[in-house]
């Protein structure tokens, strides 16, 4: 009789395959009786829509717009977006997460049109639209990009022809602010002209995208090659391509410079595509850059020149990544300001010096070396998470102002604007 069962079982199964069944649930009494585990088969087919799903016995299965998605049941309850869970006017969770059953199951799963409804032991109804779940889910999220790019080596750059944006245009239209931001957000640099050479008003361009971020240098910097701090930017000598900040726990997301004044020779600043140079790693030697990216190094900053007393100390891989879809988001390389390798065991010291010496050869390529010549009037954006900044030596009077600013105003900003980031 098991036999006949399972032909006629083998049946219900083709028929749809083939899309002959569009809601059937393999629930019979006699299939419970041949198998311990009920399985729960639905499948939906037509012009519009093509949607299979599964319940498990701790998880929920879609098979929708060519993704497979799992999606487990407490996840299933707590993001719940009914009024009684979700506050749509503030976009915050009203449901106590901690009061969900760590054990809950649906009572019943239903499809109508393209969303999902499920019901709870609690009678409570929670609807999902197809769409919704697969914009969040685990498996659409691997596929997504945070944020596109454009990487660069100075060849690519330069026939970008990325324009700078004017400065009463940037300051007083959405279009120009607009502009400006799109090209920061794929390159990593982007430039504001005809800004009056003053502190003061290289302070209100950087309020147009955020708020300033006070450090230990201040709110607005000033120097020249006084070696007023103890910092080597402080001095006419040059500077080899880095990040800043690297010894804060949370480096520094956006630097800005304007030369207001320079009487002598040198002094061209040098900008590298630091995701650039990570990517030939990653196709070169996958392996070194999975290791740059795992290794904790510490940065360290110490000062005591006057009344400058600090010492800072911040810890982070090189390369740091994602870890659901592997995309790089800062790089933390700053020669200078690395402190003591202590941190991780001598083999897998050596190991990191080689990948670190594989990423500087790549850093250091004269082909990815874009050099500019800052003058008085126009103002400099880097993505310090990014784009690395270096300097020639130079002579005479150079004189630069700046300031930093907090990376999650700026890309507040952006995505007001309509922007992906």
């Amino acid at each position: 009789m098991w036999y006949h069962r399972l032909s006629h079982l083998q049946s219900r199964l083709q028929d749809l395959l083939r899309g002959r069944v569009t809601h059937w649930a393999l629930q019979q009494s006699n299939f419970k009786s041949l198998f311990p585990l009920a399985i729960h088969w639905h499948h939906t087919a037509s012009k519009s829509l093509n949607c299979v799903w599964q319940q498990h016995e701790d998880h929920f299965e879609l098979q929708y717009a060519n993704n497979v998605m799992r999606f487990d049941y407490v996840w299933l309850r707590d993001h719940c977006r009914s009024a009684s869970c979700y506050n749509s006017k503030t976009h915050q969770r009203s449901l106590d997460t901690a009061s969900v059953d760590l054990c809950i199951q649906p009572k019943t799963i239903h499809l109508d049109e393209t969303t999902l409804f499920f019901t709870w032991p609690d009678g409570h109804v929670t609807r999902y639209d197809l769409d919704w779940l697969v914009k969040n889910s685990y498996e659409g999220q691997k596929q997504k990009v945070i944020q596109p790019r454009i990487l660069w080596n100075a060849e690519i750059y330069q026939q970008a022809q990325v324009p700078a944006v004017d400065f009463q245009t940037f300051l007083e239209t959405k279009e120009g602010l607009k502009n400006f931001l799109q090209n920061f957000l794929l390159y990593g640099i982007a430039f504001v002209e005809n800004v009056p050479p003053t502190q003061k008003h290289t302070e209100k361009v950087a309020e147009r995208i955020s708020l300033i971020r006070e450090t230990i240098y201040g709110r607005m910097w000033f120097f020249t090659s006084d070696f007023s701090r103890g910092d080597t930017a402080y001095t006419n000598l040059a500077l080899d391509r880095h990040t800043d900040t690297t010894y804060f726990q949370e480096p520094c997301g956006i630097q800005v410079f304007h030369c207001l004044k320079h009487e002598g020779t040198g002094g061209r600043t040098l900008l590298v595509d630091g995701f650039y140079a990570a990517e030939q790693v990653l196709q070169k030697a996958p392996e070194e850059f999975e290791l740059l990216s795992k290794v904790p190094l510490k940065h360290e900053y110490i000062e005591n020149v006057g009344e400058c007393q600090n010492h800072m100390i911040g810890v982070g891989p090189v390369l740091n990544t994602y870890p659901w879809n592997k995309e790089l988001y800062l790089i933390r390389y700053n020669n200078y300001d690395r402190a003591v390798i202590n941190t991780v065991p001598y083999d897998v010291v050596h190991r990191w010096y080689t990948a670190h010496r594989t990423l500087t050869r790549e850093l250091r390529r004269p082909e990815n070396e874009f050099w500019v010549k800052l003058k008085p009037g126009k103002v400099l954006f880097i993505d310090n998470w990014r784009v690395l900044h270096g300097r020639e030596s130079f002579t005479g009077y150079r004189q630069l102002c700046g300031c930093y600013l907090t990376r999650d105003d700026v890309l507040n900003t952006a995505r007001l604007l309509g922007l992906q980031a």
